[in-house]
C-alpha cells in the first residue's frame, strides 16, 4: 500500500482512501484502514480494535493506540472511530449526505471531526460519554439535555440540500427492490429545499417490491398515505427555513451519548451535557417532526410504549427546547411567551403518528434488504399499526366502532 491510495480533497473535504472494509476478514481489514489514516500506529505498541456494533446499517469499531505513558483519557481523545456501511443500505441512505452532514455538524462543534472517507465507510474522532438507554431518556436530567441540544441542532444549523451535494434536484435513484414505480406526488417532490423527509419516504415507498398484488396494493396505499399526511401537515410556516430545519430524524436512546461531567460538575450533578451521533438520516423536517420522532424512540426498540412521555413531560421538555432554542437564535431575547410553546406543542401532537410511517416504510425495505437476526417484517407492521391508531383516533373512527384506545394512544394523551 502506497500513499497513492489516499486521495486528498478540497480543504473542507476530509481525505479519502481508496480501500474498502471487508466484513469477512474484519480486524485485519479495519488496520489496513487505520494504518493509512495513521502510519505512524505501525510502531511496535498495539493498536486496540474493539466492536460496538455489527447493526442494522452499520458496522463500528473503536481502534486505540495503547501507548505506554499515555493514561486511559488520553488514549481515548487520539482513538478513531471506524463506521463501515451495511450492505445494500445505500436503498435506505444517502451517503453523500451522510458525509456532508457530518462534516457540517463538526464544523459547527456539534459532531466529531470526521478523518477521512473510504469506499464503504468514514473514519472520524471518538468521543469519551455514555451511549444512553430508553429508560435513560424518560430522566429529567437526560431530556432536558436532550431538548437543548436538539433546539441547538434546530436553530444553529443551515440545511443540506441537494445543490450541497452537487446533485441534480430532480433526480431520483432506481429503486433496485422495485420492478415498477409508484408514480410520487409532484407537490412532495417539489418541496424544498430538497431532499426532506417527505421526499425521503416517498423514495422509499417507490424502493419497495411490487412483484405481487399484495405488495402492489400496500405500496399504493402508502403512497396515498404520504400525500395525505403531506396535505395536512406540510407547513412553511413553522421553524426554520421554509417549514424546515436541520433534523437528526434518528434520536433513538444509542444515538444519544451523556457527556463526562465537566471539572466544574460533581458526577452526580443533575445538569447534563449530551451529544448526538449517526448522522445517516439527518435531513430537512419539520422541528415537530423531529421532536415527536424522538418522544417515539422512548419506547425503544421493544416499543414499551408506557415510557413514552406524558403531555406534562412534553410541555417541560419544550419549555427547555424553546429557552435554548432562543437564546441561539437571539441570545439578547429574553421572551417567555407561551403562545410559541403551545403552537409547537400542537404541532408535534398532530405530527405524533408519522414516526410509525416513517419507520414502518423502512422496516418493509430492511425485511427485504437485511441479513441481520431481526423479525423486521413484524416491526413493520407494529409501527405501521401506530400510525393507522393515530389516524383512528384523530378522526374518531375508533371511539365509533367502540375500540379500545391502544396503549401508546392512551399514553399520549396521558395528563399525569
Amino acid at each position: 500500500m502506497g500513499v497513492n491510495e489516499i486521495a486528498s480533497g478540497s480543504s473542507s473535504d476530509p481525505e479519502f482512501i481508496r480501500l474498502s472494509y471487508q466484513h469477512e476478514d474484519s480486524e485485519a481489514s479495519a488496520l489496513k484502514l487505520i494504518y493509512q489514516l495513521r502510519p505512524e500506529w505501525q510502531s511496535p505498541n498495539p493498536v486496540d480494535i474493539v466492536k460496538f456494533t455489527d447493526g442494522i446499517t452499520n458496522t463500528l469499531f473503536k481502534i486505540s493506540k495503547k501507548c505506554p505513558s499515555w493514561s486511559d483519557e488520553q488514549i481515548d481523545d487520539n482513538s478513531v472511530l471506524l463506521r463501515a456501511y451495511g450492505n445494500n443500505t445505500d436503498i435506505l441512505i444517502d451517503r453523500e449526505r451522510e458525509a456532508k452532514s457530518h462534516a457540517l455538524l463538526a464544523q459547527h462543534g456539534l459532531a466529531p471531526p470526521l478523518l477521512a472517507r473510504f469506499e464503504n465507510g468514514l473514519l472520524y474522532k471518538f468521543i469519551r460519554g455514555r451511549v444512553c438507554t430508553p429508560q435513560d431518556l424518560t430522566q429529567e436530567p437526560i431530556w432536558r439535555a436532550v431538548a437543548r441540544r436538539l433546539a441547538e441542532w434546530h436553530a444553529r444549523l443551515p440545511l443540506v440540500t441537494k445543490e450541497d451535494l452537487g446533485q441534480n434536484p430532480n433526480d431520483s435513484p432506481p429503486s433496485p427492490l422495485s420492478e415498477s414505480s409508484t408514480p410520487g406526488s409532484s407537490e412532495i417532490s417539489e418541496r424544498s429545499p430538497a431532499p426532506n423527509v417527505w421526499s425521503i419516504m416517498q423514495k422509499w415507498v417507490s424502493a419497495l417490491p411490487s412483484k405481487t398484488e399484495a405488495q402492489k396494493t400496500r405500496k399504493h396505499l402508502l403512497q396515498d398515505e404520504i400525500e395525505r399526511s403531506f396535505d395536512e401537515l406540510d407547513s412553511s410556516n413553522g421553524l426554520g427555513d421554509c417549514g424546515f430545519v436541520f433534523s437528526h430524524t434518528d434520536l433513538l436512546s444509542a444515538n444519544v451519548i451523556v457527556l463526562p461531567p465537566q471539572k466544574k460538575e460533581t458526577p452526580g450533578d443533575m445538569v447534563k451535557s449530551v451529544s448526538f451521533i449517526d448522522y445517516e438520516y439527518a435531513t430537512p423536517a419539520p422541528a415537530a417532526f423531529d421532536i415527536a420522532n424522538h418522544f417515539a424512540e422512548w419506547a425503544g426498540y421493544d416499543l414499551e410504549y408506557n415510557r413514552i412521555p406524558t403531555k406534562p413531560v412534553r410541555r417541560e421538555f419544550l419549555r427547555e427546547y424553546q429557552k435554548a432554542y432562543r437564546q441561539h437564535i437571539s441570545p439578547e431575547a429574553e421572551s417567555s411567551d407561551d403562545s410559541n410553546l403551545r403552537v409547537l406543542f400542537n404541532d408535534i401532537d398532530r405530527y405524533r403518528g408519522m414516526p410509525g410511517l416513517y419507520w414502518g416504510i423502512w422496516a418493509l425495505i430492511q425485511a427485504t434488504i437485511s441479513q441481520i437476526d431481526f423479525d423486521y417484517a413484524s416491526y413493520a407492521e407494529t409501527r405501521l399499526q401506530e400510525y393507522f391508531d393515530w389516524r383512528a383516533e384523530t378522526d374518531g373512527s375508533r371511539q365509533r366502532e367502540g375500540k379500545q384506545i391502544p396503549l401508546r394512544e392512551q399514553r399520549w394523551a396521558q395528563e399525569m
